[in-house]
């Protein structure tokens, strides 16, 4: 059914008012002899709370839901949660939400989702997908997060929690995965537990070959496989009676590639989709550690105190094929590497080396009774070194020799922050709530090399800004597990120092957002319904670009969008069922030019090296329809439990800059996974699994042309075929 755009806002939220309507049901508390949903638990507001009590539309998985979903790596969270976009490429996994996050990084530059690992914030998108194993849940957050997350989260948040170490238990796990294109995957578990001690420990393996192969004659690599490392730890203590718990946790993360297979625009040697031609040694290595310590303790009853503090340390040195070729000609000895010169001969191979030393601490004071008024207050410092040095070799194309083209950069940053929340009920069924955070970011910003004139190096420059953030809401709740809720939030993102010294700064960018949403249980807890409805105002919008040349941060215009969300989870029995959908209509609402990488100054208005953007023009990254839904039955035959499993999602088409084009167009798409599970009883379990099942060929990013290389296209995953073995040893 095709509806048009004039009444789509109107349906929807007829939609939403109707499904609503059976949530004065009744729902019972315990469903455990009835084959009924279990209860959600979030940790999204410091504490331990239900999902249907907490007025942020959501979507929270377990680890035992991911695996059930196909979701082995965080670009697969798009495809079982409404409103959201990941783009992967490069070093850096951007994620969006509702249209809000980030689209191309920069130096400078910091996401608008925060990603949090264990209550770790993780700040930047480079080492946010190397956690993705033993996960315990997921919760993704739509909408601004401005009091408890903070002030990079003007799209969300996403809180991955690892299974905390049990007491008084002694087990382990072992889960291999083999799968064609030579993939093999290996997580295991180890939890030793005595009466006040107990830890886990978890590793993970994994090697896969590209789906792409690289057909060049003098090929040196294949860029696209995979080669990853990784352990956990994670030691938990209790004390003084129960009322002191300690959390130790250390991580470390090793991660080799042949970096990401990049199918060249208007490759004449061969149009299949999974072959390139490139004749550099292209490599992508990202290690690191992080290790943090939290403490809750209870200072009263109905007081808690708790305190985190984290040191991140990470490095990403990667090599790429800038012309994406295996015949481009280099520069000659000869010939000076001008700008003419190297679009002539635009052979050449870029390294890139960036480091991140980070320092987070927070500490937090919040209630923990069950009376009518809860609150949290805390306050959160971070303190970091990001040393980048990238290089670019015109004269040579198989490997970096010397480098005509240096850009060495430090940024310093830090943050401060002081939040609160308070939640009372004015009457049994009534809560209102008010949250605040104020925000205070600084960058230094230190340049040792870079191109261009007029200025003298080493040149350092600094800005500093600040904001309030924060939410105001009021709930209703009504009957067990069901509320309405209406609420206004405001995120923000700090601004930041251009590479270039001559490039303006650019400010902090700001989202209003107006929701309003339900959540319910009916059918004796069978059946749960979330959804909600949304306005934002979307101001100085933080883009990346190119001018002259080299990466830069601009304040882009306004924006506006609306929508909504809804999200639909069932069991009965052996069937279980879900679905969610989300409509997102997202727009520029205002005109003006702006910055970008292929602008000729052409447009009516708009000098050399800007672009007109109208009124009326989408955002990047804001598919209008993102819809999920799968279904599965449990048949039991004899002591072996059988689960074949159907699971279907749809991104509608979406773009990767302000600029529409064929460039920049990622087409929608429909992708369908099954599998088919065999329980054997408590030790083993066994999985064959098909994803991408009609074997779609699709466009997964739209990569532009950078500093360092030239844009392409990275296609999705082709049909992938395997089985899966669990088994758990001990209690």
């Amino acid at each position: 059914m095709i509806v048009a755009a004039s009444r789509r806002p109107a349906l929807l939220a007829v939609l939403l008012c109707t499904t609503a309507t059976p949530a004065f049901a009744q729902v019972a508390e315990d469903t455990g002899s009835t084959g009924g949903l279990e209860a959600i638990v979030v940790t999204a507001e410091r504490r331990e709370q239900s999902l249907q009590d907490i007025p942020i539309s959501a979507t929270v998985l377990s680890g035992e839901e991911l695996q059930r979903k196909g979701v082995s790596n965080l670009n697969d969270i798009q495809q079982v949660a409404p409103s959201v976009a990941i783009n992967t490429f490069n070093r850096s996994t951007f994620i969006n939400i509702r249209g809000v996050g980030i689209a191309q990084s920069a130096p400078t530059s910091n996401p608008g989702v925060a990603y949090y690992i264990d209550g770790q914030l993780i700040p930047h998108e480079q080492f946010i997908g190397h956690s993705f194993y033993d996960i315990g849940t997921i919760e993704v957050l739509r909408g601004p997060q401005g009091t408890l997350t903070g002030q990079n989260s003007t799209g969300g948040a996403i809180y991955v929690r690892t299974p905390e170490p049990e007491f008084d238990a002694n087990y382990a796990i072992g889960d291999v995965t083999v799968a064609n294109y030579d993939r093999f995957r290996a997580v295991a578990a180890l939890n030793i537990g005595g009466e006040d001690v107990a830890l886990r420990i978890a590793g993970v393996h994994e090697e896969r070959d590209s789906f792409t192969r690289n057909i060049a004659a003098n090929a040196q690599s294949q860029p696209g496989d995979l080669n990853m490392d990784a352990i956990r730890a994670n030691l938990r203590l209790r004390g003084m009676d129960g009322r002191l718990t300690v959390n130790v946790r250390g991580e470390y993360f090793d991660v080799k590639s042949d970096n990401n297979a990049v199918k060249r625009r208007g490759d004449t040697v061969s149009t299949d989709p999974f072959e390139i031609q490139e004749d550099a040694r292209s490599f992508q290595n990202q290690a690191g550690y992080r290790v943090s310590a939290e403490a809750r303790y209870d200072v009263a009853d109905t007081v808690q105190a708790r305190a985190l503090v984290s040191w991140q340390e990470g490095y990403t040195h990667d090599q790429t094929d800038g012309d994406r070729t295996a015949t481009a000609l280099p520069v000659p000895a000869n010939l000076a590497a001008s700008s003419a010169n190297t679009r002539t001969y635009p052979g050449r191979v870029s390294n890139a080396d960036t480091r991140f030393k980070t320092l987070i601490a927070e500490a937090n004071l919040l209630s923990t009774g069950s009376g009518p008024f809860q609150w949290v207050f805390g306050g959160f410092v971070m303190d970091e070194k990001v040393p980048v040095t990238l290089l670019r070799d015109n004269r040579n194309t198989a490997d970096l020799v010397q480098s005509n083209s240096s850009i060495i950069t430090e940024a310093k940053n830090t943050s401060q922050s002081l939040f609160g929340q308070i939640n009372y009920y004015v009457t049994p069924s009534i809560e209102v709530l008010a949250g605040a955070r104020y925000s205070w970011d600084k960058q230094v910003y230190t340049r040792f090399a870079v191109p261009g004139t007029g200025f003298t190096l080493p040149f350092t420059s600094q800005v500093a800004t600040s904001q309030l953030t924060g939410k105001l809401g009021v709930n209703y709740h009504f009957g067990t597990n069901n509320m309405l809720y209406v609420t206004a939030s405001k995120g923000y993102k700090a601004g930041g120092v251009n590479l270039t010294p001559n490039t303006p700064d650019f400010m902090p960018e700001r989202n209003f957002v107006y929701e309003a949403g339900f959540k319910t249980e009916i059918l004796d807890r069978h059946l749960r319904i979330n959804g909600d409805v949304f306005y934002s105002d979307y101001k100085d919008i933080q883009l990346s670009s190119l001018v002259g040349g080299l990466p830069v941060t601009q304040n882009a215009l306004a924006g506006r969008s609306y929508g909504g969300e809804l999200e639909l989870t069932a069991q009965f029995g052996g069937f279980a069922a879900n679905a969610g959908v989300g409509y997102l209509d997202a727009k520029f609402n205002n005109s003006a030019c702006i910055s970008d990488t292929n602008a000729a100054g052409t447009d009516v208005g708009c000098p050399t090296n800007l672009r007109q953007v109208p009124k009326g023009r989408v955002l990047p990254f804001s598919p209008e329809w993102t819809v999920n839904a799968g279904v599965q039955y449990t048949l039991s035959l004899g002591s072996v439990d059988v689960t074949p499993r159907v699971q279907w999602s749809y991104l509608a088409e979406q773009y990767a800059t302000p600029f529409p084009s064929v460039n920049t167009l990622v087409p929608g798409r429909n992708l369908f996974d099954a599998r088919m599970t065999f329980d054997l009883g408590k030790a083993y379990k066994l999985e064959a699994f098909v994803n991408n099942l009609t074997n779609k060929t699709y466009i997964a990013t739209q990569i532009q042309n950078s500093s360092s290389a030239d844009g392409g296209i990275i296609y999705g995953a082709p049909r992938t075929w395997g089985v899966r073995l669990r088994v758990e040893i001990g209690n």
